[in-house]
């Protein structure tokens, strides 16, 4: 049967999208259940249809909590009744995106303080499920900075017409969560990310800021990117990139030592998938 031109577009968009779905690609790149605990956490404008999936995918009976941030309107109405219910044990939390605001700052304090709170083992691990939108929406500033200062940064760079590394770097190195902070937290346990690319190149670091993988740029790179922008900070953030108290976490650091990450979706799968949609037809 020949499609209508109408129909064959909708097989190729369709097409693409499942091939980014969670449901469809994660069951293939979760680690079995360990001897310790298994705690999630994330961030992301796909982060809850990750933890739904995750949540489905994961054996009951085996030990499973988490808390991930996605952006309002975006957590799946499946997962939305699972919470309602009681019956979800990653908790999925909504907040603002591209510029941060007071709920995505108190999540990721919540966040935080939990995984200070749990004391995590080599014997724990960690499931950080990261996609785009997490650099806003783990809206932590660093030592400093408030809330505010952190909105105005953002809109700044947003404005500025900097490219997506360029922005990463300055956010990596004014937050306390961005650029590996958070995996050098969940240190000893083993940390493992699952990442969908929504950026050039698929580069792990550019995605949501590496919150979780080590970080190349240096406090010299983001004051050079903030001073050619003109951007606007307060005096702490200049006294703690001059001084490079606000370096991020190195390849070298031992707390990323048990770090690994892998990007399991990327916008070129998605086109490959469209393509071998419209070779069938």
């Amino acid at each position: 049967m020949t499609l209508s031109p109408r129909a064959l577009l909708k097989s190729l968009y369709q097409k693409a999208v499942d091939a980014a779905l969670p449901h469809h690609f994660l069951k293939a790149y979760l680690p079995p259940p360990g001897t310790g605990r298994t705690i999630v956490i994330g961030a992301g404008k796909a982060s809850g249809a990750m933890a739904l999936a995750m949540d489905q995918l994961w054996p009951l009976g085996a030990s499973l909590q988490g808390l991930v941030l996605t952006r309002y309107d975006h957590t799946p109405p499946e997962q939305r009744l699972r919470q309602v219910q009681g019956l979800a044990r990653i908790e999925v939390v909504e907040a603002a995106h591209p510029v941060p605001d007071e709920a995505g700052f108190q999540a990721t304090q919540r966040m935080l303080s939990w995984i200070d709170s749990l004391h995590l083992t080599e014997q724990d691990q960690v499931i950080c499920l990261i996609s785009g939108g997490g650099s806003a929406l783990l809206a932590a500033p660093a030592p400093g900075m408030t809330l505010t200062d952190l909105q105005v940064l953002n809109q700044g760079l947003l404005r500025s017409g900097a490219s997506i590394d360029e922005m990463n770097c300055v956010r990596k190195h004014l937050s306390a969560v961005q650029g590996g902070r958070l995996a050098a937290r969940c240190a000893p346990a083993e940390v493992v990310s699952l990442l969908i690319s929504d950026v050039p190149g698929d580069d792990p670091q550019v995605i949501a800021s590496g919150p979780t993988l080590p970080d190349p740029t240096t406090c010299g790179e983001a004051l050079a990117i903030i001073e050619r922008l003109g951007l606007s900070l307060p005096e702490s953030a200049w006294q703690g990139l001059r001084s490079g108290a606000f370096e991020s976490p190195k390849p070298i650091d031992p707390r990323l030592a048990r770090a690994r990450w892998v990007v399991c979706a990327t916008p070129q799968q998605s086109l490959e998938a469209a393509a071998q949609e419209a070779q069938r037809a």
